[in-house]
């Protein structure tokens, strides 16, 4: 029962997510913002609203830090992976080399927000202890990098901002901005509560067959949520916009990892990084080598495929996702 209860509210992420990113885009045309920045601000916001809910529901409802951290460094990693999907399926260039490299900022951005939440994991009270009665300052600092990385982002954009297309803004003349909000309302209010749900079904799983929460957060919850991610850059790879798709992924790592902050204001017993176990820092540093590759990928462009279909860090970053899930199972089970 709870497996088909899992994917009844899988379905419902997919659905409703699909839906926000649908309104997402038609926003974004009527408002005649930039590729790069609608997928960094607009639709990683959207496609990060079943983590949020995810997480803290995890947290304030179900009580449970690891449910809660476990859903956010699994969902960049599943994040990760379906950039190396979007590649293969990219013809001919690799497709970090046809996209900005400002995205290199976005790559750094998520390794430094993964790294402070790392080693406050792995210092324990010494660092994450730390704290304004129960909200720990490690996720305070987590927040204000996010915040830095997201202005630094803008002012790159504005200085590169490209002319409007007129006939993007005519895509969606028959429906009103002010319907297509409350329409992106109504698929929030359907991806929440199915997070809320969610949540309370991975505690189930981790119960009913003796895996941890960090493993079923990392690896249930996380592929879950970050089916909006999948279904948006599918979506923005056919539409040819490659740069919107990438800044999504990106985007929406950093966003997870600032969801922390949201998380330890509902995790009212003490600092959730403080109460969460040490086998995250496992699904952080695979997390974090995956985006050094995405770094490498922008910085030294391929010009073509290896035969045809892969590029040279695609198998890298599926590698890394599957042995940091096996490292995750083995060690312990979460």
């Amino acid at each position: 029962m709870v497996w088909i209860e899992f994917s009844f509210c899988l379905i419902v992420i997919l659905f409703a997510g699909t839906k926000l990113a649908r309104y997402g885009d038609t926003i974004a045309q009527k408002t005649g913002l930039s590729g790069l920045w609608v997928g960094l601000v607009l639709l990683s916001a959207i496609t990060s609203v079943p983590e949020i809910a995810t997480g803290v529901s995890s947290a304030a409802l179900v009580g449970s830090a690891d449910l809660a951290l476990g859903t956010l460094f699994g969902s960049n990693l599943f994040n990760m992976a379906i950039l190396a999907f979007i590649d293969t399926c990219h013809p001919f260039a690799p497709i970090l080399s046809v996209v900005s490299t400002r995205h290199i900022l976005l790559a750094i951005g998520a390794i430094l927000l993964t790294g402070v939440a790392a080693v406050s994991i792995l210092a324990g009270d010494a660092i994450s202890g730390i704290a304004l009665g129960w909200l720990g300052v490690p996720s305070i600092i987590i927040l204000l990098l996010y915040l830095f990385f997201i202005r630094r982002m803008f002012l790159l954009e504005r200085n590169n901002q490209p002319s409007p297309a007129p006939e993007k803004s005519e895509q969606y003349q028959d429906i009103s901005l002010r319907m297509v909000w409350f329409k992106f309302a109504m698929a929030a209010l359907a991806v929440i509560g199915a997070g809320i749900w969610i949540s309370f079904i991975g505690d189930d799983i981790a119960q009913a067959t003796g895996w941890g929460a960090s493993f079923v957060g990392s690896l249930f919850l996380a592929i879950s949520t970050s089916a909006p991610e999948l279904v948006v850059t599918f979506a923005a790879l056919r539409l040819g916009a490659l740069d919107m798709a990438v800044a999504d992924l990106l985007g929406s790592n950093m966003f997870n990892m600032a969801i922390i902050f949201l998380t330890d204001i509902f995790y009212t017993r003490q600092a959730i990084l403080s109460s969460a176990s040490d086998v995250h820092t496992i699904t952080a540093a695979a997390g974090i080598l995956m985006s050094l590759l995405v770094i490498i990928g922008l910085r030294f462009r391929q010009k073509k495929k290896t035969g045809r279909f892969f590029s040279w860090y695609s198998p890298l970053l599926i590698i890394l996702y599957l042995l940091g899930f096996y490292m995750l199972f083995a060690s312990g089970i979460g």
